[in-house]
């Protein structure tokens, strides 16, 4: 359970070196710059280095033209490139006008198109129609109407039989709609039109032109599959132009990245007269490479300080664990990084969120399916929850082999006991009443043993952070755990033992004399951490509001034992809901019962996995991390370039 440990290096130096160091400290990615003027006493004559970056428009100009182009940016290696601001904003102002050129002739062409498209799609309704359009169009004493009209309003067309001008020409149909044309007298157009319009006929401008519709529509076509072959060619010279441009642009975006990057880390140094102060964190294990660096820059002096001697100002954090623990720092991440001088419960958590998710979700089928869901969750999507799922998942398979639960099938591995241990059939039956009440029991035991656990490790962490008063006479400090303890001890000894230990002595000494420091805890921890205002401003407000608590601190320990019956009880839901899943497969028989069971096991198993998911964090968080664990601490957030846009 260890932080990694971290260093504060301040760095001085004259103005004109301010760059260089700065340069240090983007390439090292292992610098995350801090507030100077929360280190010094006296910054009157401090004045901050508040320098825009100018990098950042040219950075967006770079990624809005690699973006209509859907070029793929990537920084690269800079270290042999070679080219100051002004041969950088050129370059990018040559590559945005050669793209703006070539963009701006592409959506001409492209908007061409869109309207030949668009025309063919309105006129190719009147497909049926052999006259040509501009000798419709041109009668002296005829006006013609192209649209179409609802097939309910076309069918009632009928009842104007008896006037002559009332005639509609259906060129298509659909489901919906006839599309054609009508024809009226110019003396009479205005009266037929209120009759169509009342009969929801939908106009449709089309322009004149020469020839019929099906000429029409094969000049568009010849027009469109032009445009068509223009834009191709159009888009050749827009690849081949990012082929020709590639290796340039990706060291110029990469350059500017580092430049904005540094100017980041400049705006946190303050000057001084003609030098400049500059600090910030590094790993330990860092720091001789990253000094020997600075060391290189004549007239550059710095110093460094270990975390621990300066926790007034928040070390950040950096999680330093095994490999196979890594995986669950995403549960820590997610409660509250350490601080500093706190310890990490990575461990713990990877431990006993992987035993209980293990024993809540006991099967050895579907555990491995929920292995190989956490693994293709981390490979194919870098899902940071899919690596805790794999070991969560062969958890859930070795305790399925001890409940010998596969797939739901209960007694499938009964030959494996047999063969292995001399068994007839497995060893617990969990719907069995007998072992109902064991795995209930045992569930309350974990529960009591992690709380224990608990309690000890907020004795060490407060040890650890010289909070002395919290590590004895806190609720989960040594008066804490003595009461917790000694009051399982006693209730198992009147329930079961009958050894006779629950007597006025070892109750006053184990149960009454840890009440009485947990009640005047706060007192007594402000007299052993030597603060001067120890006393209560009222000693009646403050007995009253102690013994309160003190119902409440009794309560929380019943109730977060409590809580660890819902392991024991997801034990006996898992069995419950497969046996309805078998019930209903029997019902159905032949094909249906393998339907059933495949469908059942993917309900049981998503449904299950998720409620166990919670339910464990929710132990963990609420049961666990609330008696040893604060998460106030800041993470180390060291500045780097993006790899990727």
């Amino acid at each position: 359970m260890s932080v990694a440990e971290m260093k504060l290096i301040s760095i001085i130096g004259l103005m004109q070196d301010l760059g260089d160091v700065v340069r240090i400290c983007g390439k090292s990615e292992s610098f995350q710059p801090d507030n100077v003027f929360s280190f010094y006493s006296n910054t009157e004559k401090f004045v901050p280095v508040n320098e825009e970056s100018h990098y950042t428009k040219l950075i967006n100009k770079i990624s809005e033209i690699a973006k209509g182009a859907k070029w793929k940016l990537k920084v690269v290696e800079t270290s042999d490139f070679d080219a100051d601001n002004a041969q950088i904003a050129e370059y990018v102002d040559y590559i945005s006008d050669k793209m703006r050129e070539l963009s701006t002739e592409k959506n001409g062409l492209l908007e061409k198109s869109k309207k030949y498209k668009s025309e063919i799609s309105k006129i190719e309704k009147f497909r049926g129609l052999d006259a040509k359009i501009n000798e419709l169009m041109d009668c002296e004493y005829v006006k013609v109407r192209f649209g179409k009209i609802p097939r309910e309003s076309f069918e009632k067309l009928s009842f104007y039989g008896s006037d002559d001008d009332i005639l509609f020409f259906p060129c298509s149909q659909d489901n919906l709609y006839y599309w054609g044309i009508y024809f009226a007298p110019i003396e009479r157009i205005n009266e037929v039109d209120r009759i169509f319009s009342s009969l929801y006929f939908e106009n449709i401008e089309i322009e004149n032109f020469d020839g019929t519709v099906e000429e029409k529509i094969e000049n568009f076509q010849s027009e469109f599959r032009k445009l068509s072959e223009e834009i191709f060619i159009l888009d050749k010279k827009i690849e081949l132009f990012w082929e020709q441009q590639k290796g340039q642009c990706l060291r110029v975006y990469s350059k500017l990245k580092e430049l904005e990057a540094f100017c980041e880390i400049r705006k946190f140094a303050a000057r001084y007269n003609e030098s400049f102060i500059l600090v910030g964190w590094i790993p330990a294990e860092k720091e001789r490479e990253f000094c020997g660096k600075l060391s290189e820059i004549n007239g550059v002096e710095y110093s460094t300080e270990t975390g621990q001697n300066i926790l007034g100002h928040s070390p950040p954090v950096k999680l330093k664990n095994k490999k196979i623990f890594r995986p669950f720092e995403f549960f820590v991440d997610t409660y509250g990084l350490p601080s500093y001088d706190e310890i990490d419960p990575t461990i713990f958590v990877s431990i006993t969120y992987t035993l209980l998710f293990g024993i809540m979700f006991a099967d050895l089928g579907q555990g491995l399916i929920v292995s190989v869901v956490g693994y293709l969750m981390w490979k194919l999507k870098k899902m940071r929850l899919g690596k805790p799922l794999i070991l969560c998942g062969l958890s859930s398979a070795v305790f399925g082999t001890i409940f010998g639960s596969v797939f739901g099938y209960e007694h499938m591995l009964d030959p494996f006991y047999k063969s292995v241990f001399g068994l007839n059939e497995k060893p617990i039956e969990v719907m069995d009443s007998g072992a109902t009440n064991t795995i209930i029991y045992s569930a309350v035991g974990i529960g009591i043993v992690l709380l224990i656990f608990a309690m000890i490790l907020n004795i060490y962490s407060s040890i650890r952070r010289h909070k002395y008063g919290n590590a004895i006479f806190g609720q989960n400090g040594i008066s804490g755990l003595i009461l917790y303890t000694s009051s399982v001890v006693l209730l198992l000894d009147m329930m079961v033992f009958h050894f006779n230990f629950a007597n006025p002595i070892s109750i006053i000494f184990f149960i009454g004399i840890p009440l009485i420091f947990i009640m005047f805890s706060e007192i007594l921890s402000a007299l052993i951490d030597k603060k001067a205002d120890w006393k209560p401003e009222s000693w009646g407000d403050y007995l009253a509001q102690s013994i309160f608590e003190m119902f409440e601190v009794v309560l929380s320990y019943v109730t977060n034992t409590m809580s660890f019956l819902r392991v024991g009880a997801f034990v006996l839901v898992h069995a419950g809901m497969m046996m309805v899943v078998f019930t209903i497969a029997e019902m159905l028989g032949g094909t249906g019962y393998i339907i059933a069971v495949i469908i059942g096991n993917i309900f049981v198993m998503c449904l299950e996995a998720l409620l166990a998911g919670i339910q464990v964090l929710r132990l963990e968080f609420y049961e666990m991390f609330s008696r040893f664990f604060d998460g106030q601490g800041r993470p180390f957030a060291p500045v780097k370039l993006k790899r990727q846009i």
